[in-house]
Order: structure tokens, then C-alpha cells, then sequence
């Protein structure tokens, strides 16, 4: 940032506080080459609109930190700016930009083919494009993820377009890569093709790091000399990229996850006693025979689950850790919760929001142990319709361990000898599964989307090798604990609005953009699906569409496909329901250990039944008069921390992918065009899910062009047609690790 030269007059002080970084190339510019007279030109601008679009000479120059000597080649360059219609003069010495509209800010994002797109900040009237694209002519010295000042014109076909005129904050400072030694400079070649440039670290600033390791190394100087690397320094050595442990480090410093508790939350959570006592408050729950139900390897346990039969009906006991107990809002253990916003799981690793002693110990649910929990207790008739509910802070005592797999084993094979294992638990598991029917039914029933996504399961070894990846096994267990975590996730939000808690969030999911659907539509009908035009776009017509793929092999890829035409789900102070769901209220309850917002919710829960004191918000941003609430602006926040993890999770699986493939090369698989483009098509393997490509040069028996309204390419010759949802025959030819691409050719008996 700028320093403030003259402090003492307030029209200097006013542009230097709207926070306009030097660039350092000013007052060179102002007296050499071309490229450099329009970085100042760039800056001029800049200051001028930071400063509300009006600004006279002083204040320039005291912005951009040029002395009076400065003032001669300032007031040329801001004459020829006047002269290309940017600006224009008001009075003797008050410059103003003509069309403050067409700049504009926001977040670059590059893409590894040279052009990027900003996304704007604040967001763009409704029905306009929130992003800008940028040309890689345009892009100047700006780099992924930097925050940017563009001007903004149309092209020739109608969208948005844009300059980078200023870089006004650099988005990285670190960045993850691999080592090249050399004198007496060596080179890091960072990891992500997003970085087109290399990072020049002298030998003395490579903290030892060998020929080939992986490294992070600190950016110093941008641009180093007006060239296209940068200069920089090692800060930390990772070590051999083929390893998957550095794969998972890799991953995590590049998403920038947090992943070190400070000496200050260490402290804290040493500290924490490890008693349970049934207090003041507490409802004990400890006779009620509760079970947790998770997979083999789960290792903390948020969630248990209790039945009883009712005369009319069923009462279900969902409880859930008192997260809220061990974290008081405002402490440093809560602020490193909210900034890592949810835990983040790899299959080699997690990255918990908690640390390993509440998330493994004093929170999970184990069993025989007394444990503090938040339960929600719901009553349901025979018909599995809600009929009251009621919420309180408990002391329960888990009585089993119970997996998905014995579950299915007791429940759904009738496997005599495990049942034989588990008398007690007979009956429980039993209503357990009729209650859990009645609720899928009536859910469905309302228009719930029954999305099937099966996700890859990756297996790795002891040593340290990707064993397999095969589809992960999904039950009626699992949807037993869906169904029960859906119903509590309801009935709480219900109680936040009957009752206007503040301080929670919902979870919403906005309907979705008609015209996505409507492409959808025409390209499943493409497909052969028989899509029905009526009601199009409702959680009802979803449904049916799914059930029009269930069973085929192209249910997979239609289910992907109708998912990407929704918006994403997010965290809001504001309900307006859940349209995947049909609910019209929802949130996150059940998993405080690992997802913040629901911690959020436990607190304004509390808050209420503790007498209806509305929670705190210390640990949320404070709210100014022009500006959005603390649960608005957490809800945006947090809602980010959940992409963000989202994005590093499939990249994690996606580098584990590509290691499990590279000595399958020549062998054969089934799969299904998952994509179609100008270059080729995209293939997703039918038993993994592993995703490779077929280069359009690599289809040699016809020449095909690209249909793009339909998705597909056809052959010139034989008419044949390869699109979203054909199934082919591929050999895996060659896989590319550290690009992380793999490639296929079809086989002539696929075609």
C-alpha cells in the first residue's frame, strides 16, 4: 500500500486511505517506453476512481507518492488521457473520469491456456454477466487470484470484456512447486499451469532443498527485472512429489488450507476438562439406548441415533456432540473453527476444523462413555408425518458402534448369525428401518430430488501406493441415518423461524436458472431420454427425469448433468428453502465437529432455550451501518470455505486417479463420454470414475466435426456419432502424472 506523504491535508489523506498500491513504476514511466507511460496512465486512473471518480493534481501526486518535480510529466500524461475521452477536465485543475461504469473490480481467475475472467465485486445488477473475461493481452502483469481494477467494454459479439489496469492487491505470496537447482540461481516451476512463470531463488535462500523436491517458495519481487519469472525465496521443503504424503501437502498449501493450530488454541484445548457432569440445563438421556452408525474407517462419531414406539407413532432421538460446550464463541479455539470454516478430508488425511482431542475424544460420540450432546427429539405418526418436537442440551451414553455394513447385514440380508451378535439391538434396528422408509417416502413424495452420485472409493496401501479406486458401497443403512439427520436438519430450522433465533444460518438452495434447464432438456431428449415438457424445472420434473436414467448405464452422467444445471446450496441468515430437498426449511445441525455453520446453529438453539438471550456474535465481523449482517457476511464466508474444500478434496482424488493408472497403460476398460469439445471428447471409466481424454487427432478412422447445439461429434464420412452418454471401449495409452491428465484412444470395437 501506499504510505501518506502529507498527512496533514485531508484531500491527500482521503485517496491514500482508499488503500491504491504503488506499482513502483510511475515515475519511470513518466520519462521512458511506451509500455511503461500506460502503466502510468493505469494508475493515474486507478487513483482517480479510489478517490470517487474526481481528483485534482495535488491530490494525485500525493496518492501515488511523486514529488512536485513529478508535476510537468503527470499533467502531460493526464492531458493525453483527456484526449483519448478517459478523462475529462473540469475547471483549471479537476480531472474526472468520463464513464466510471466501465471500470470496474474483482478477483482474477486464470485460466492454464493464457486468458482468465474476473469475477466483479460487488456482484452486477440481477440477469448480468458476473464475470468479465480477459484476453491474455490484457491480462498486463496480473496473476491468478490477484484482486484487479479492469475497464470493461463489449466485444464484437455482444459480451464482456476487459483490461487489467492495475493490480491492486497480489492474491498469492507463496506458491507451491518443484525445484530446479542451478548458479547461481535456481528455478521453482510452480504446480499450477494457472502460474505461467518460474520463480528465480538464489542458492542461498533454497534452505537445502534438493534437485526435483517439492517446495513452497515466497514470492519477493514480482516480475523480477520486467521479465516473465519472478524472484523468490524457500521457505519450506516438502520433498519427494512422488510421494502421496507430499501429494496431500501439496494439496493442502496450494488450497491454502490452514492446517496448524496456533500455540494459543493448543493451549486452550489442554486445558479443557475432560468430566461430564448432568447439570443445570441438561436433560440425561443416558438410558436411552443410543447407537452411532458410520463407515469402517470413521474415526469421530457426531451423530447418534435412538428410537422408542409410541402408541401412534414413533419418537426418534437424534443427538448430536455438544461441540458449543468445548468452543466458547470470541476464544481462539472458535476463531480458528470459523477461519477453517469445515473440516477437509482426503483419503490420505483430514484436515479437522477441531483439534484431534475434541474431534476424536471429548466430542465423539464413542461408546460407553458419557458424553455431552444436543439432541433433538421427534415425534412422528404411523405415516412418519412430524407431530411435534422439542430440543434440549443432554448427557448421553452411546451403547453401540454399530457400521453401515453390519446394519445392512442385520437389517436387510437378515444374516442370522450377525443378528445372533446383537439381540438388543434387534427391535431398535428394526423401527429404525420402518421409520426411515416412511420418512424417504413422504420426502419424495413432496418432490424430493433423489439424486445417486456414487462416489469413488480410494484405497491406499501401507506403502504409501493407490491400491484401487472402485465405486464406494452404498446401503439402506445409509439412508437410515439420512433420512433421521434430514428430519432433525428440518425440524431445527423450523424452530429457528417459528421462534426468529438470530445468529444461525440456513442452508438454501435457490431454484434453478430456467434457461440451464431448458438446454438440459433439449440435450437429454438429444440422448433419447424421453423428458416430459410439463412442469419443467420443478423438483417433481427432476425427479422423473432421474428415474427416466435409473438403471442405465448413462444414469451416472445424467445425474451429473442435471446437478450442474442447479445453483450451488449455501449458508444465508435469510430462508428461502431448499429446493433439491422441497423443504421449505432447512440447515445444518448434525455435524458441528466438522462444519462451522452448524456450530452457529447450536448456539442460537441455545441461546433460546437458555431463556432467549440472543447468542453472541464475538466471533463474527462486526457490523457497520452500510454494511450486511454478521450472519450475512459469515454465511458468504463460510459458504466459500466449503467450495474451497470441495475443490481440494477432488483434487487430492484426482492426483491419487492418475498415480493408480500409470502402469495400466494398454489395457482396456469400458467407459462413457462424459464430454465433448472442439479437441476431443472426455471419457469417464464405467468401474472407477476415473476421467481421461481421446484427442480428436486420436480419431483417425473418420474426420469429425463438432455439432455444438447437440453436443456431439459426427463423422464426415461414416455419420457417426460419439456424444454425452455413448458407451465405448477405451485403451489407456498414456498418463501425463504431474499434468494429472490421462489419455485414451476407442478402441474399433467400441465404435
Amino acid at each position: 500500500m501506499f504510505k501518506k506523504r502529507h498527512e496533514k491535508k485531508n484531500h491527500t489523506s482521503r485517496l491514500s486511505r482508499r488503500g491504491l498500491g504503488r506499482s513502483g513504476v510511475l515515475p519511470q514511466a513518466l520519462r521512458s517506453a511506451n509500455h511503461q507511460v500506460q502503466m502510468a496512465e493505469n494508475d493515474i486512473v486507478a487513483a482517480i476512481l479510489a478517490n470517487g471518480g474526481q481528483a485534482e493534481m495535488a491530490e494525485i501526486l500525493a496518492a501515488l507518492e511523486l514529488g512536485r518535480g513529478a508535476r510537468k510529466g503527470l499533467h502531460e500524461t493526464l492531458l493525453n488521457l483527456a484526449s483519448q475521452k478517459v478523462l475529462r477536465l473540469r475547471g483549471d485543475d479537476l480531472y474526472e473520469v468520463r464513464e466510471p461504469r466501465d471500470f470496474s473490480q474483482g478477483v482474477l481467475s486464470v485460466n492454464p491456456r493464457g486468458f482468465g475472467f474476473v469475477t466483479l465485486d460487488p456482484p452486477p445488477a440481477r440477469n448480468q454477466p458476473s464475470d468479465v473475461f480477459i484476453a491474455n493481452r490484457n491480462l498486463g502483469e496480473a496473476l491468478h487470484g490477484d484482486r484487479v481494477l479492469i475497464q470493461v467494454s463489449p466485444s464484437r459479439d455482444g459480451r464482456l470484456e476487459g483490461r487489467v489496469l492495475k493490480v491492486l492487491n497480489r492474491g498469492i505470496e507463496k506458491v507451491v512447486g518443484i525445484y530446479k537447482s542451478g548458479t547461481p540461481t535456481g528455478m521453482v516451476t510452480p504446480e499450477d499451469e494457472r502460474f505461467p512463470f518460474g520463480i528465480l531463488v538464489p542458492r542461498e535462500k533454497t534452505l537445502g532443498a534438493n534437485d526435483g523436491e517439492a517446495v513452497v517458495a515466497r514470492i519477493t519481487e514480482y516480475r523480477h527485472l520486467g521479465g516473465t519469472n519472478c524472484l523468490g525465496e524457500i521457505v519450506e521443503v516438502l520433498g519427494d512429489p512422488d510421494s502421496l504424503r507430499v501429494q496431500t501437502e501439496i494439496v493442502i498449501r496450494k488450497f491454502q488450507l490452514p492446517h496448524r493450530f496456533s500455540p494459543e488454541v493448543e493451549t486452550q484445548v489442554a486445558k479443557i476438562s475432560d468430566a461430564v457432569e448432568v447439570g443445570d440445563g441438561r436433560l440425561d438421556l443416558r438410558l436411552v439406548p443410543h447407537i452411532t452408525i458410520d463407515g469402517e474407517t470413521a474415526r469421530d462419531f457426531d451423530d447418534a441415533v435412538a428410537i422408542e414406539r409410541l402408541k401412534d407413532g414413533f419418537r426418534l432421538y437424534v443427538s448430536i456432540a455438544d461441540v458449543s460446550h468445548y468452543v466458547p464463541a470470541g476464544s481462539p479455539l472458535d476463531a480458528e473453527a470459523y477461519q477453517r470454516g469445515t473440516s477437509v478430508y482426503f483419503p490420505t488425511a483430514v484436515v479437522p476444523m477441531l483439534p484431534e482431542r475434541l474431534s476424536n475424544d471429548l466430542c465423539s460420540l464413542v461408546p460407553n462413555q458419557d458424553r455431552y450432546a444436543f439432541s433433538a427429539i421427534l415425534d412422528f405418526d404411523r405415516q412418519g408425518r412430524p407431530q411435534g418436537k422439542r430440543f434440549a442440551k443432554s448427557v448421553i451414553r452411546s451403547c453401540y458402534r454399530m457400521t453401515y455394513n453390519l446394519v445392512r447385514q442385520i437389517v436387510i440380508d437378515q444374516d442370522q448369525a450377525v443378528r445372533d451378535q446383537y439381540p438388543a439391538l434387534l427391535d431398535s434396528l428394526s423401527e429404525m428401518e420402518r421409520l426411515a422408509r416412511l420418512l424417504l417416502g413422504e420426502r419424495m413424495g413432496r418432490g424430493s430430488i433423489g439424486f445417486e452420485l456414487p462416489e469413488a472409493f480410494v484405497e491406499v496401501g501401507p506403502d504409501d501406493t493407490v491400491q484401487d479406486i472402485a465405486r464406494r458401497e452404498r446401503n439402506f443403512a445409509h439412508q437410515i441415518i439420512e433420512e433421521f439427520m434430514l428430519a432433525a436438519n428440518e425440524a431445527v430450522a423450523h424452530a429457528l423461524d417459528d421462534h426468529h433465533l438470530k445468529g444461525g444460518l440456513y442452508r438454501i438452495h435457490e431454484t434453478p436458472d430456467p434457461v440451464k434447464v431448458g438446454e438440459f432438456s433439449q440435450f437429454a431428449k438429444g440422448m433419447g431420454l424421453a423428458i416430459p415438457d410439463e412442469g419443467t424445472g420443478t423438483p417433481a420434473w427432476f425427479g422423473r427425469v432421474l428415474d427416466l436414467a435409473k438403471g442405465s448405464p448413462q444414469e451416472y452422467i445424467v445425474n451429473n448433468l442435471l446437478l450442474r444445471t442447479m445453483k450451488q446450496a449455501r449458508y444465508s441468515p435469510d430462508n428461502v428453502g431448499h429446493f433439491g430437498l422441497a423443504a421449505s426449511h432447512y440447515c445444518h445441525f448434525t455435524s458441528p465437529i466438522r462444519r462451522y455453520p452448524d456450530l452457529m446453529v447450536h448456539r442460537a438453539l441455545a441461546a433460546w432455550l437458555a431463556g432467549g438471550a440472543k447468542p453472541t456474535k464475538k466471533a463474527l465481523p462486526r457490523k457497520a451501518d452500510d454494511e450486511p449482517s454478521a450472519e450475512a457476511v459469515a454465511g458468504d464466508f463460510l459458504s466459500g470455505r466449503e467450495r474451497v474444500a470441495v475443490d481440494a478434496e477432488r483434487e487430492m482424488v484426482d492426483r491419487l486417479k492418475v498415480r493408480y493408472m500409470e502402469d495400466k497403460i494398454g489395457e482396456s476398460f469400458a467407459a462413457i463420454v462424459s464430454g465433448v469439445t472442439s479437441f476431443g471428447l472426455f471419457v469417464e471409466l464405467i468401474d472407477s470414475f476415473v476421467s481421461g481424454g481421446v484427442a480428436l487427432t486420436d480419431l483417425t478412422d473418420d474426420y469429425y466435426h463438432l455439432d455444438e447445439r447437440n453436443h456431439r461429434l459426427i463423422g464426415k464420412r461414416s455419420n457417426r456419432i460419439y456424444q454425452i452418454g455413448s458407451l465405448v471401449r477405451v485403451t489407456l495409452t498414456s498418463v501425463e502424472k504431474y499434468r494429472r491428465r490421462i489419455n485414451f484412444v476407442i478402441e474399433a470395437k467400441g465404435r
